[in-house]
């Protein structure tokens, strides 16, 4: 890896394609260094392991957005495109407790490793289906006719959205992700059409409660547990937002990986052929790790002055943990710009740390794992259909993934 002489440009196209030597240079140099955006809006970037574990899990980092020391407009130009004209602010990612314990225990009754368990079937029948129609043909753009469609025809069965409604969260999700780093206009559009949905399934349902986690919210705000209108549409619609993109980029980002690592990719598809499953679990965590789906955690906001890294953070200025340049750091990770699907002391932060830990890691982990053993075994020898300098990360601040992953393979 080269890392830069002197201080890199961050948040480029150039930087999106391959963002860590610029992050190695910002450990070594600036671990809290204090940059503009693309969006105008000025924060703390934080790169080391050591400084990004302690910030994540700090309390006077607050998620709420109304500590922010930016006026209206800065504020605006934060967190998800159209949260807040849709009135869907109050999620687990922009409150701290005691809203988030609370929001956070009602939900998280879904996401239980039993429930999980439970839904592994269903996402097995829908990770062959999505290969069904494209094994015959012999090439695919991976992201949009696999990674993208399986979080949300997952989610959406979760949520007990309906088979014939979830199309269009298809192209509402389509949507977000096309323009997810671009005018915040068309994803701003999209989030206020979900909303509307939400908040239209969320009534119909109240009549007709079944075994969906809508339900389960409706059940406990009937059972004394306060869940507002307001708080159930936005906990449906952030765990939309939040689990179909990491997932999309977690199968993505691990496919490329491994097409860019024959060797260990070999070892693995070895190992899937003889129905271990060892080195599956311990490289999916390597992929997290790697070069996983969330590049930056999401905004956070000093409640009151305080060091991180021995730079001095201001009352209301805003702070984004690096998550790609922590579990990059040499200091925490041995060769930490090496794959190694056998990595045991795997602690990476790619889901987070602390009590805004991904709900959601579990689902994503099972849908990753299910893909990348599915297309091994199915799809043995794909390969990528481009050159790899042609391919495009889109754009946008937190997460990390790839616009298309055109790859061939024999018609089967």
């Amino acid at each position: 890896m080269n890392v830069p002489n002197t201080a890199p440009e961050l948040f480029t196209w150039e930087f999106a394609t391959d963002p860590y030597p610029a992050y190695a240079w910002l450990r070594e140099h600036s671990p809290v260094h204090w940059t503009k955006l693309p969006s105008g809006v000025e924060a703390w970037l934080v790169t080391r392991y050591t400084d990004a574990r302690q910030a994540l899990a700090d309390g006077r980092l607050s998620k709420n957005p109304a500590h922010h020391a930016e006026d209206a407009h800065g504020k605006s130009r934060t967190g998800i495109p159209g949260e807040r004209s849709a009135n869907l602010m109050t999620h687990l990612l922009n409150i701290d407790p005691p809203d988030h314990t609370r929001l956070r225990r009602l939900v998280s009754k879904a996401f239980t490793p039993r429930r999980i368990a439970q839904f592994a079937p269903r996402v097995q029948e829908l990770t062959d289906g999505l290969i069904d129609r494209f094994a015959g043909t012999g090439e695919a753009d991976l992201i949009h006719d696999f990674a993208f469609p399986l979080p949300i025809y997952a989610i959406c069965d979760l949520l007990g959205v309906p088979a014939e409604d979830q199309d269009d969260f298809r192209d509402w999700a389509g949507m977000m992700i096309r323009h997810g780093g671009g005018p915040r206009g068309g994803v701003a559009r999209s989030v206020k059409k979900m909303r509307g949905y939400l908040a239209e399934l969320i009534h119909r349902k109240r009549d007709d409660l079944s075994d969906d986690l809508i339900s389960g919210l409706i059940r406990a705000s009937d059972h004394g547990e306060h869940l507002t209108e307001n708080e159930a549409a936005a906990m449906c619609f952030v765990l939309l937002f939040a689990g179909f993109e990491t997932t999309i980029n977690l199968i993505g980002n691990g496919v490329h990986t491994l097409l860019h690592n024959p060797e260990q990719r070999a070892v693995l598809q070895g190992s899937i052929e003889r129905g271990e499953h060892g080195l599956l679990d311990t490289g999916i965590e390597e992929l997290l790790r790697f070069d996983g789906p969330v590049e930056l955690a999401t905004w956070r906001y000093a409640t009151q002055p305080l060091s991180i890294g021995g730079r001095r953070i201001a009352a209301g200025d805003p702070v984004l943990v690096v998550l790609a340049a922590a579990d990059r750091d040499p200091a925490r990770f041995a060769e930490p710009d090496t794959l190694d699907l056998s990595r045991r002391d795997n602690q990476h932060l790619g889901y987070g740390h602390g009590i805004h830990y991904c709900l959601g890691a579990p689902l994503a982990r099972l849908e990753g794992r299910t893909a990348l053993e599915t297309l091994m075994r199915r799809l043995p020898d794909l390969r990528l259909a481009a050159d790899p300098a042609e391919l495009r990360w889109r754009g946008g601040l937190i997460m990390r993934g790839l616009r298309s992953l055109p790859v061939e393979f024999t018609a089967r």
